[in-house]
């Protein structure tokens, strides 16, 4: 009988790891995985797929089965982390998540959706596109989707097709090169390029280049569909390229955007032909990543009709634009941790929204630098309040001078341009705060990375009657 292969996850509770590690188990390797602490829904996928996982780093734990064959290194693995140690002091075989992807998810052919954002959504989507249109895609894109897909599919390999979100942000502690550098792209959907991540990437110029070296990897036999603002950004080169945005002279361009708080409507215009699309997700710069998704989808074969009708059926991923609640007020959840994706969602919200718009927002690690101070200048303006909650505490090396913003520095440095931004320490008060400044109409939207400690579960709790107030 054929021994099962077995692998260990070093940081299993990620989003990304955790959709690699059900992918795995579904092709019948026997899947563990260890991790510093495991929350919903991640702890819940993991247990409803019958994978073994512990808190800490316990070599024992990890051995307790056997050797595994493949150990997959997440960025929790310090280099004092035991079982890091272990697996190089033995010389297990190991690989970082994006060396997991490329051996065994990449296809003959490689679609990358990569930009600063829009690429969760564009990979979610492109993959629901081509699960609809018949097509049994390997794929991996790092959100939790509403519609009933995994996170992450091994599929069919032999000529076949992968879907990848391309995350620029660097492979692992030991390897500086960005996530998507491992994906050998023929196919690259590129959203978008603003400066990000500068903790990874100290100037403008280094994160651009990133962009461009994987621009440059696709071969002149394969596919680039290119953002309007991408094109702005990155050297084409005389390539040949699929373009799409809201300008007329893109081969693929939308019109007519409609948005409410029930969805957004809009047309495609390609070659003269009018495309109407309708999709249940908010926001109004949907418009564009679906267009992305469209020219992509399109090019490569599928029927227009085909198309549309996914996009009509296809509900999103969890933390973009995320409705938590809708009642009295209405609250929202997004990832935005940047300056511009922050600026992006709140536009949309302005447009939509009647009553007032308290924006509490944890920027991501780069954003914490103090060479990203410049970008905070008007990136706030829709909303009416700006809140920096206690910042979650990063690990800092101390050979940097560059120290990142505190909560407060972050808030003195908004309101250089915005009139109303306070910094609450604790997380009670500020609940408090909202409940007390929010009338009928108004939309609470809590922007970062991070999952905010239990705010936005205390929040909709209380503002629905569900629990009294402390």
């Amino acid at each position: 009988m054929k021994k099962q292969n077995h692998i260990h996850f070093i940081g299993i509770c990620g989003v990304a790891m955790s959709a690699l590690a059900i992918a795995f188990k579904k092709q019948n390797w026997k899947v563990a995985g260890s991790d510093a602490g495991f929350f919903p829904p991640v702890s819940t996928n993991l247990e409803k797929n019958q994978i073994d996982f512990y808190p800490g780093w316990h070599p024992d734990r990890m051995l307790k089965d056997g050797v595994p064959d493949l150990v997959v290194v997440g960025n929790v693995a310090s280099s004092t982390n035991p079982e890091w140690l272990y697996v190089k002091e033995h010389k297990l075989p190991c690989l970082s998540y994006p060396e997991l992807i490329a051996k065994y998810l990449v296809s003959p052919n490689s679609i990358v959706c990569a930009g600063t954002y829009g690429k969760t959504t564009s990979a979610a989507l492109l993959t629901w596109i081509l699960k609809n249109a018949g097509y049994n895609p390997s794929y991996m894109f790092g959100g939790i989707a509403l519609n009933d897909m995994a996170s992450a599919c091994r599929g069919e390999q032999e000529g076949g097709y992968s879907v990848l979100e391309g995350d620029e942000y660097k492979t692992s502690r030991s390897d500086p090169r960005p996530k998507f550098a491992h994906y050998s792209p023929t196919h690259l959907l590129l959203t978008s390029v603003v400066w990000d991540h500068a903790d990874v990437y100290p100037t403008e110029e280094s994160y651009v280049q990133a962009f461009q070296n994987i621009y440059d990897a696709v071969p002149d036999t394969g596919l680039r569909v290119i953002s309007e603002k991408a094109i702005k950004v990155i050297d084409t080169k005389d390539k040949p390229i699929i373009s799409y945005g809201a300008d007329k002279a893109n081969e693929y361009q939308f019109a007519n955007v409609r948005q409410s708080e029930n969805g957004v409507s809009f047309d495609i215009i390609h070659h003269g032909k009018i495309y109407p699309l309708k999709t249940r997700t908010l926001g109004a710069f949907m418009a564009d990543n679906i267009t992305g998704c469209f020219a992509l989808a399109r090019q490569i074969g599928l029927l227009p009709a085909d198309i549309i009708q996914s996009v009509a059926e296809f509900l999103g991923t969890r933390r973009r634009l995320e409705k938590r609640y809708a009642g009295k007020i209405t609250v929202f959840d997004d990832i935005a941790h940047s300056p511009s994706k922050a600026e992006a969602i709140l536009n949309s919200l302005r447009s939509v929204s009647m009553g007032k718009i308290i924006a509490i927002f944890e920027p991501n690690t780069g954003n914490r630098k103090r060479a990203s101070i410049t970008s905070y200048d008007d990136a706030f303006t829709a909303a009416d309040e700006v809140i920096i909650p206690r910042l979650t505490k990063i690990k800092v090396d101390p050979s940097d001078h560059d120290s990142p913003l505190d909560g407060s520095e972050l808030a003195a440095v908004i309101k250089k341009t915005h009139p109303r931004v306070q910094y609450f320490e604790n997380d009670h008060v500020l609940i408090d705060y909202l409940l007390e400044n929010t009338k009928k109409n108004d939309v609470v939207v809590f922007l970062g990375s991070h999952g905010f400690r239990g705010m936005i579960d205390e929040l909709v709790s209380r503002v629905s009657g569900k629990q009294s107030k402390r």
